[in-house]
């Protein structure tokens, strides 16, 4: 497989429409018009129409009229969840949830004594739906996605030779391709993807109620910090958190602060949002992941 899905895009596009989306969210009260919106992109309303619809699978006037439907329904019904005015983007009814199964294998105290020794890691990149990303997998699952942004691959590819110091690396552009569709846009009853990462017992745990809790949309530190049994380690969970190697298969992008502001996001809150929002919308261009767990050490 050589060409990306229609939805993905590359780190500068994603750049734009992230832009885009905050604009939205902060001024749909203003209702503003399509030149507007596109200058927030810095592109013409014709290319900005296309490029939006392109990944979120409407248009930027649909996609208005989506937030602010959802915000008025929060105001008559009167909710005052953090959870639900946190944004304006209906995180409560996600709308693309499908049958992707997110299986978390944690590696073996052997393996992590030897770091990654014998094992093969292929890695390449490919665009996603939040812009270009290093992916890479050892023959029992992903061990690695992280967003390139402006970034060149040495220090995301530096990252992941920390983690597998002593494994041989091979770089399968086609692969990372293959993977990122299989994540974003498989569609077969109960795809699973699974995911080989190095982590403390306590970071197995973390990544764990996240991957149960996040399953159900939007969570916040402290009942990551409660369903593992330690109320009072919201600091510890955060960066837990902050150590997840798979961006998006963990959701820690479903992880907000207990007064339903964003927290934070090691790949940058306009990408939170953005994830938050495209998981939200009620298209079946693209789907996000439905995460369950099967975590062994």
């Amino acid at each position: 497989m050589t060409q990306a899905p229609h939805d993905f895009v590359d780190s500068r596009d994603f750049a734009r429409i992230a832009r885009a989306i905050r604009y939205i969210e902060q001024h749909y009260q203003e209702q503003p018009r399509l030149a507007v919106m596109a200058a927030q992109a810095d592109l013409s309303e014709f290319h900005f129409n296309r490029l939006f619809r392109r990944w979120a699978g409407l248009t930027p006037k649909q996609y208005l009229a989506f937030v602010t439907g959802n915000a008025a329904k929060r105001a008559l019904s009167g909710d005052s969840s953090v959870l639900d005015v946190a944004y304006s983007v209906g995180l409560s009814g996600p709308g693309r949830l499908h049958d992707l199964i997110v299986s978390l294998d944690g590696v073996t105290p052997g393996e992590w004594k030897s770091g990654g020794e014998g094992l093969l890691v292929r890695y390449g990149t490919s665009p996603t739906p939040f812009g270009t990303a290093l992916l890479a997998t050892t023959p029992r699952g992903v061990c690695h996605l992280a967003f390139l942004d402006e970034r060149k691959l040495a220090a995301p590819l530096q990252e992941l030779q920390h983690h597998w110091p002593d494994a041989r690396t091979e770089r399968d552009d086609a692969h990372a391709r293959d993977i990122a569709e299989q994540i974003w846009t498989d569609t077969s009853a109960e795809s699973e993807v699974k995911v080989h990462v190095r982590g403390t017992n306590f970071q197995l745990k973390v990544w764990q109620a996240i991957l149960e809790l996040g399953a159900h949309g939007p969570t916040t530190y402290t009942d990551v910090a409660t369903a593992i049994g330690s109320p009072s380690a919201t600091r510890a969970v955060g960066h837990a958190v902050g150590s997840n190697q798979v961006a998006w298969l963990i959701p820690c992008h479903n992880v907000l602060r207990k007064d339903g502001e964003l927290g934070g996001y090691r790949w940058g809150e306009d990408r939170k949002r953005a994830m938050l929002a495209w998981a939200s919308l009620p298209t079946p261009a693209s789907r996000s992941a439905t995460p369950t767990l099967a975590a062994r050490r």
